[in-house]
């Protein structure tokens, strides 16, 4: 039997997105692995932590055993960064990035330089270091300077599911992603404007709530650009799998990724996918299942599509590459045992 655990996670863990998904995996990993996890929740603004975000960190960390292991999501770690050393000599303090918190799109200047900064002092109190992605790995070790073998790469489980058959007329598109900058929605609805002269259809699927603002502003862009017959904009599901089960094609043009577990879940169902090469995004997805364009560059991103709306044996091809890529991607057994042993 292991022992107690600690699971330090800000906001709603039921929230739909990648990094609260791994977060709910793990403690039920964790726990059919013998551990007693505590979940240690958080409210308030993270990772806009003020006084009153910070204290709660304090007292949360405070009450915990001496000795124990505490599992920290990087959105508290990095904000907290005083709390994190006063504790750091008596507890074992293991941080879970996902990506760094100033690496987030549309970061006022200011705000950005405070984010790394306090991640990169928080991170000198952890005893170990858990991320989703060889490439937050090196982007810790080169910019944050933790030393590579405090570092432990537990990339995302891929659950496994029906595969896609594809054939649908029109082809559609499928984009999973929370309606927020960093995504970059807006690029894959200008590029799907430029292919208006094509049968498709598109459906995205994401969130609205963590940037009201962003998912106004796409709503709108849709309309703007007359597609409202063809684009929808759904919302968080309970399921986009199924979704992904309905699709042809894959596309989501975010400008970074710590890990990018929605195209490993398009991937293992077979759907070609068309992404940026940014991130982690490039170590996940072979170029030969489906397409990697510049982060921002619209009209590549549009070529890559077109190419696989018009060219079904390209399509078919790229599916098969995507399939087979998919399923050699690790299970959630795999993830929580690298994490065990970091926290054992």
């Amino acid at each position: 039997m292991r022992g107690p655990l600690g699971f330090m996670v800000p906001g709603d863990l039921d929230t739909p997105t990648g990094g609260y998904g791994y977060d709910r995996r793990l403690i039920a990993e964790l726990g059919a692995l013998g551990w007693k996890v505590s979940l240690l929740g958080l409210s308030g603004r993270f990772p806009e932590a003020g006084p009153e975000e910070r204290a709660e960190v304090a007292a949360r960390l405070a009450a915990w055993p001496d000795g124990a292991p505490v599992l920290i999501d990087g959105l508290a770690f990095g904000a907290a960064p005083d709390a994190m050393a006063r504790e750091a000599a008596r507890l074992r303090l293991v941080a879970l990035v996902h990506h760094p918190l100033g690496d987030e799109s549309g970061l006022e200047p200011g705000r950005r330089r405070r984010l790394l900064e306090d991640e990169r002092r928080a991170l000198e109190s952890a005893a170990a270091v858990v991320v989703t992605s060889p490439a937050t790995a090196r982007r810790l070790a080169e910019g944050f300077g933790v030393a590579p073998e405090r570092i432990t790469v537990a990339p995302p489980g891929t659950d496994r599911a029906a595969r896609a058959p594809g054939g649908n007329t029109p082809p559609r598109i499928l984009s999973v992603g929370s309606l927020i900058p960093r995504k970059r929605h807006d690029a894959l609805i200008d590029a799907l404007a430029m292919l208006a002269d094509l049968d498709w259809e598109a459906r995205i699927i994401g969130s609205d709530r963590l940037d009201p603002d962003c998912a106004e502003g796409l709503r709108a862009r849709v309309v703007e650009q007359g597609l409202e017959r063809r684009i929808a904009i759904v919302g968080a599901l309970a399921d986009p799998r199924a979704e992904m089960e309905r699709a042809d094609i894959f596309a989501l043009a975010s400008e970074y990724e710590g890990y990018g577990m929605a195209f490993a879940e398009a991937m293992s169902q077979g759907l070609p996918v068309v992404a940026c090469r940014a991130g982690a995004i490039a170590d996940l997805v072979p170029e030969a299942a489906g397409a990697l364009v510049p982060p921002g560059d619209t009209r590549a991103l549009a070529a890559a599509l077109r190419r696989l709306i018009t060219d079904r044996k390209w399509r078919a091809d790229r599916a098969e590459a995507a399939w087979e890529a998919g399923q050699a991607l690790p299970d959630w057994g795999e993830t929580a045992a690298r994490v065990d042993r970091v926290l054992a």
